[in-house]
């Protein structure tokens, strides 16, 4: 599940064609977090998680591997 939400992120990212920098501003956090999250070197907590699916307008399901939707 890790590997699988981050990839997810860094392609959504990347996909709006957002620098980490201006997603961890969008989202208040730091842009090293955000690159943490993509490495699989930290998970986010919900309430992170439920930011970053509002802003990509996705469900956490998806976020996380479990729907491909």
């Amino acid at each position: 599940m890790k590997l699988m939400f981050a990839e997810r992120l860094r392609d959504l990212r990347t996909e709006r064609g957002l620098k980490q920098s201006a997603l961890a501003e969008a989202l208040g956090t730091t842009q090293r977090k955000v690159s943490y999250w993509e490495t699989g070197t930290v998970e986010p907590d919900l309430a992170a998680l439920c930011k970053l699916a509002d802003f990509f307008s996705v469900s956490i399901d998806y976020l996380v591997g479990l729907k491909d939707y």
